[in-house]
């Protein structure tokens, strides 16, 4: 049998291109050597026996006919009339098993001659791809049909592909409507594992429809009271999953401008109701853990709902603009190079009267760009005027964090999302951890580096002391005043990087100090240590979770989230997403810190344009 069966395979591959050929051969062989068909060779039971044949019909290029298949026999053909290949396969008695009783192994018939195969089944593909899908749920149904092409010969629909690997995903990964269902349970297990973490679920309606999760780890909340600075982003990202929502996220920066993750939400939907309960929960984290923490300062893209959110649980911290979102709309709104450059600048400016040097540069360009500004205040992005610590943070980095939890998590149910997350939170803090271990200097690496320009540059300067703290540092530009005694340097570098500035460091060496001394307690290696200090331990195999023991599950309506009894099954959002492709939003990103070229003509010397595209006659 194996002999005619190979001879049928190698003539069929030949229609075929030769890559094609080559994993069809291998396939071919592969089942050969795993299912040599022989009477009296049995199966576990009766849907590995019809697997086993399936398999083997694939391979071979024949279709199979299943002529009887019930609890206690399997009867199949080949489905070419004429053709005498048949097999019975019959249950054994007293066991589970089956064998096969007759077999008749002889091809007459050529086989298939084309790429479709009635065994091409949902199931059938599913099985194929689910060690890939395993690894890399991203495939998509087009990739799919085309490795099942490549490895079996056999051509696949899309529907078929996208189908299959629903089924794949189902498998491994449990349905969509099951992730929400374990929610409570598995917030249950957040705060058995990891003691002092906040974790609650929030369902709404008649039909406990899921509303809202929260989850934040205490070793976050430790991190970021202990180590961080007191500075937090807040952004959102619109998932794109069988049920949509949104992913909210409050993150603080470490010692070394790392992003480091406090709180993760997910939401039904983006609405001001459910930021003002995002915010509400923050503001219990950070209440119920400190009772001396400092001024905040929140960066967001300070949409309505958020705006109103942190002005009612966060009415002294500072809330400022996300830069990326401010200098977009001042671009499409002038489409101007050289204004975009001079505003760039105007952000840097680190005191008013530079500011304002800058903004008379754009009105002499545009009389608009005052109009913009009662939109766009100043005091809300200019480092000039700003009234908060943002240490040179003037985008958000958790916006791409966020767009690549999204882009990784779209295909996963809401549980596997999260433990997605949490995976990913605890690689972070292991590397960093054992990173910083490595560390021998006072500050980290990233702080190392902006002291050590600032005692470089400082060499040029001259310096005059006026008395034990205050001193005059003179250059060719200016003279600045630096007090070592509250950290203040009349450029007020100092004061809004944290790091002593090169006046500083003059003054500072003048008198025999260590610069290295005088930057903020948040940029020590000591500080990064104590925010990785504490780990975020393992969570136990679903399967071993206690469903209906204690949740957080309350009504969304309410706050809080309490150890209430939760014997409530909680469902899917209403909203489910529309059918048809989405729509594709590229994230874009730019260097934030240093303005685009302006390019000038090089025959009429006007701005905009190269002298290449000039209409001006030469």
């Amino acid at each position: 049998m194996e002999d005619r069966s190979l001879v049928a395979v190698s003539a069929e591959q030949q229609s075929l291109d030769v890559c094609n050929a080559d994993h069809s051969m291998v396939a071919a062989n592969q089942a050969i050597a795993n299912y040599s068909l022989a009477i009296g060779q049995e199966f576990p039971d009766v849907e590995t026996c019809r697997r086993a044949l399936k398999d083997i019909a694939m391979a071979l290029r024949f279709d199979l006919r299943i002529v009887k298949s019930d609890r206690s026999r399997f009867i199949a053909k080949c489905s070419k009339e004429g053709c005498p290949w048949r097999i019975h396969v019959a249950k054994c008695p007293g066991v589970p098993t089956f064998s096969i009783r007759t077999l008749h192994g002889d091809h007459t018939c050529e086989g298939l001659h084309n790429f479709h195969h009635q065994q091409a089944s949902v199931g059938w593909v599913a099985r194929s791809v689910e060690a890939r899908i395993r690894d890399n749920p991203q495939y998509k149904p087009k990739e799919i049909l085309q490795i099942i092409q490549a490895e079996h010969g056999v051509a696949v629909s899309y529907m078929q592909a996208w189908r299959g690997k629903e089924r794949t995903m189902a498998a491994l990964h449990g349905t969509f409507e099951e992730g929400y269902r374990l929610l409570p349970a598995y917030c249950d297990q957040i705060r058995k594992t990891n003691p002092g973490s906040i974790a609650s679920v929030f369902a709404t309606g008649q039909d406990n429809c899921f509303q809202r999760l929260f989850i934040s780890f205490r070793s976050s909340i430790y991190g970021f009271i202990n180590g961080c600075r007191p500075l937090l982003e807040i952004d959102r990202v619109h998932l794109k999953g069988k049920y949509l929502g949104a992913l909210l996220c409050a993150a603080a920066v470490d010692a070394d401008d790392s992003l480091f993750p406090l709180a993760v939400a997910v939401v039904d939907m983006e609405t001001d109701e459910n930021w003002m309960w995002f915010m509400s929960e923050l503001r219990k984290l950070l209440g119920m853990n400190t009772e001396n923490m400092p001024r905040l300062t929140i960066l967001s893209e300070r949409q309505r709902g958020m705006v109103e959110a942190v002005e009612t649980h966060f009415p002294s911290a500072c809330h400022g603009f996300c830069l990326r979102h401010v200098s977009e709309h001042f671009r499409d709104t002038f489409k101007n190079c050289k204004l975009v450059n001079i505003f760039w600048n105007a952000v840097h400016a680190l005191t008013t009267i530079e500011f304002e040097a800058k903004i008379s540069e754009m009105v002499e360009i545009s009389q608009d760009v005052m109009q913009w500004f009662q939109h766009f205040p100043p005091q809300l992005w200019a480092m000039a005027y700003f009234e908060g610590a943002r240490y040179g943070h003037f985008n958000l980095g958790i916006t791409e964090i966020l767009y690549q939890w999204a882009l990784d998590c779209h295909e996963l149910p809401i549980l596997q999302m999260m433990e997605h997350i949490r995976h990913q939170l605890t690689a972070w803090s292991y590397h960093r951890r054992e990173m910083s271990m490595r560390w021998t200097n006072i500050l980290v690496p990233s702080a190392e580096k902006r002291i050590m320009e600032a005692i470089s540059d400082a060499r040029c300067y001259q310096v005059l002391r006026a008395n034990e703290v205050e001193f005059e540092i003179v250059s060719t530009e200016r003279t600045n005043i630096v007090d070592i005694r509250n950290r203040i340097c009349s450029c007020r570098r100092w004061q809004l990087y944290g790091v002593p500035c090169a006046h500083a460091a003059a003054a500072l060496i003048s008198c025999g100090h260590n610069a290295h001394l005088f930057a903020e307690l948040c940029f020590t290696v000591a500080s990064h240590r104590e925010t990785y200090s504490q780990m975020i331990n393992p969570i136990p195999d679903k399967g071993l979770w206690n469903e209906s023991g204690e949740g957080t599950l309350t009504d969304g309506g309410g706050g809080g989230g309490g150890g209430a009894k939760a014997d409530i099954t909680i469902r899917p959002p209403k909203i489910r997403r529309p059918p048809g492709r989405p729509k594709k939003k590229s994230l874009r990103i730019q260097n934030f810190k240093r303005p685009k070229r302006v390019v000038q003509c090089g025959r009429c010397h006007l701005l905009g344009h190269s002298q290449k595209k000039c209409t001006m006659p030469s």
